[in-house]
């Protein structure tokens, strides 16, 4: 389905101009624009071309995808020129939920919805039925999501911790080292350290924070969203990281006492 007209109507009205201010803009009459966004005319290439340099969206875009039904999030994204097929990519819309003053919702996805999630990560009903909440310290131009972690992968972070995550449209951009929770078909949801090859090899490296955890590879064709770590929330306090020197002087220490004790046992209570 063409959405060319209704996009380019709603494009103009997210920038509060009427058909005549855009019409100037673009060179060309105020009627042939207002023919483009009523469906009455069709534009031809050169015209379509004129539209994405000006909204600074792919003609792909303006033409296959229906912006009525991305979030306010997306919709920022893409007036910024985050149009991933203008960067090579696919577009991913997201489902999200606002508030009743139409700002983004924090979804909450527990342990036991994360199967269905899985399949329902797309569908706008299932996301409508996650609890949700809001973080009045996160940015307002960002679109974040809570999901709460299962295994010990990534201890001192415990399990059951609530881990969340802001949405990342290009792949590309994330850095090696930095923690996402990732989504795939096959594996679900987990949460891990990248290293990302996307653009040498077409996949990611996934480590665990413990190390009894092999890393592994994921290829991009299968990885369905990707949310960057913005902080979590446990009941539990993580375990300690003892520093190396504070380690060996522990050890020195035990050896110490064990001395001792080797020394108060009386010579013959040691040969028996």
């Amino acid at each position: 389905m063409i959405y060319f007209d209704s996009n380019i109507k709603l494009l103009r009205r997210r920038k509060n101009r009427t058909q005549d201010e855009v019409a100037k803009q673009l060179q060309m009459k105020r009627s042939t624009l207002s023919g483009y966004e009523n469906r009455v005319a069709q534009p031809g290439l050169e015209a379509l071309l004129v539209f994405s340099n000006y909204y600074h969206i792919a003609v792909d875009t303006l033409l296959k995808v229906d912006l009525s039904k991305m979030s306010e999030t997306q919709l920022r994204q893409l007036e910024h020129g985050e149009d991933l097929f203008l960067l090579g990519g696919n577009l991913r819309v997201l489902a999200s939920t606002v508030n009743t003053e139409n700002q983004e919702n924090i979804e909450l996805v527990p342990v036991k919805a994360q199967a269905g999630y899985t399949n329902g990560f797309a569908d706008p009903e299932y996301i409508s039925d996650l609890q949700v909440f809001q973080l009045p310290f996160l940015s307002k131009e960002k679109k974040y999501r809570t999901f709460q972690l299962q295994g010990d992968s990534m201890l001192p972070i415990p399990e059951k911790a609530w881990v969340t995550g802001e949405f990342i449209q290009n792949w590309k951009e994330l850095k090696t080292g930095e923690a996402c929770v990732v989504l795939t078909m096959d594996e679900g949801i987990v949460f891990k350290i990248i290293e990302n090859r996307i653009d040498s090899d077409g996949l990611l490296i996934l480590y665990s924070l413990n190390p009894l955890y092999e890393p592994y590879e994921i290829v991009v064709n299968e990885i369905r969203e990707i949310w960057k770590f913005t902080h979590f929330i446990s009941h539990e306090i993580p375990e300690p990281v003892i520093p190396e020197n504070q380690l060996v002087r522990t050890v020195a220490s035990l050896k110490q006492d064990l001395d001792r004790l080797k020394l108060s046992i009386p010579e013959k209570g040691r040969r028996d």
